[in-house]
């Protein structure tokens, strides 16, 4: 009905146009003194004929009406699927999209093979990097010194940020490697404590972990990046005092620190992209990606993750493993 009104709003001049026709050339039939049926009945018949010729162009607007609604919203128009238009103006305004979709077309291939580029070269250069990093850490497991474990820890420090940097390319890349099965939780949790084993010793932090004795559906490689985040900002921000690794409950892994906590007012967006908050600023070497990467993995697996804390007295991460999206490999 909505269209219809539409309709009639567009065409109404040719409307008015009808009816003065119709107007004169009754009038001019009555000025000869012809029968009122002469008058009446060709009077009818072109209305008759409006009516017919309306509805018929009526349709073809509508028509035309739902083929530009099911090209709407589309990110690219295919001048291909264009209704035919005849007038003029019609042509131009498609000639118009036409330029518009190329032009966009045209602006998105080379925005996607830019960034194409940009990814292909940061993941070559994550990877080659390791190399050297691997060949330091060979020349570090041979010495035992206070100088070679302070090494090996910011050497240790500098790993983890190459592999935040290939766990952001993986995310936004169109496929990711998951390999969703059971795993036994103890053994994840044990190869990321075993990586933060000599931070644990040089900060004289006590580890408080008992085996969960427990299995979970999710991918290892992904779930252990998690963990090991969660684990290096525990140990970034506990001076003194203790790292606690338990199950809340049968599929909650819940990691508790003593550190110096996180104020109210940062706590909500710990998780957002490049967040620091005031922790961060004072020690000018968060990147504000870690916790998001985690919270953007547990999502993906269909985890989710949590935060408590309190400023002086510590934070507890909550990592409920329990999902049911996902399939077992």
């Amino acid at each position: 009905m909505k269209l219809f009104l539409q309709y009639l709003k567009q065409r109404r001049r040719i409307f008015i146009i009808g009816a003065v026709f119709c107007i004169v050339f009754a009038l001019s039939f009555l000025l000869y003194h012809l029968p009122i049926g002469a008058v009446i009945y060709p009077t009818l018949l072109c209305v008759v004929l409006g009516i017919i010729i309306m509805f018929f162009d009526f349709l073809r607007v509508k028509r035309e009406h739902e083929a530009l609604n099911n090209i709407h919203g589309m990110a690219d128009i295919i001048a291909g699927t264009l209704p035919k238009m005849d007038g003029i103006k019609d042509e131009d305004y498609q000639q118009i999209l036409r330029l518009l979709s190329e032009e966009h077309n045209s602006f998105l291939t080379q925005t996607n093979r830019k960034y194409s580029d940009m990814i292909d070269y940061y993941t070559v250069w994550a990877h080659q990097i390791k190399t050297p990093i691997a060949s330091m850490r060979l020349h570090l497991q041979n010495e035992d010194s206070a100088l070679s474990r302070t090494l090996s820890s910011d050497l240790r420090r500098i790993e983890q940020y190459v592999e935040m940097v290939l766990t952001f390319l993986r995310l936004n890349s169109e496929s990711t490697d998951y390999v969703i099965k059971e795993y036994d939780l103890d053994k994840i949790i044990k190869g990321a404590v075993r990586k933060f084993s000599a931070d644990f010793i040089g900060r004289k932090l006590s580890l408080v972990y008992e085996p969960v004795n427990t299995t979970v559906i999710t991918d290892e490689k992904w779930l252990s990046f998690v963990i090991e985040q969660v684990l290096s900002n525990a140990l970034k921000y506990t001076p003194t005092g203790s790292i606690t690794i338990t199950l809340k409950n049968e599929k909650t892994l819940r990691i508790r620190d003593t550190g110096i906590g996180i104020a109210p007012e940062d706590l909500p967006r710990i998780f957002e992209n490049g967040y620091t908050g005031y922790n961060g600023r004072t020690d000018k070497k968060a990147s504000g990606i870690g916790l998001y990467l985690c919270k953007r993995i547990c999502n993906n697996l269909g985890h989710t993750i949590t935060a408590q804390s309190i400023v002086d007295v510590g934070t507890i991460i909550d990592i409920d493993l329990a999902q049911t999206k996902l399939e077992v490999e």
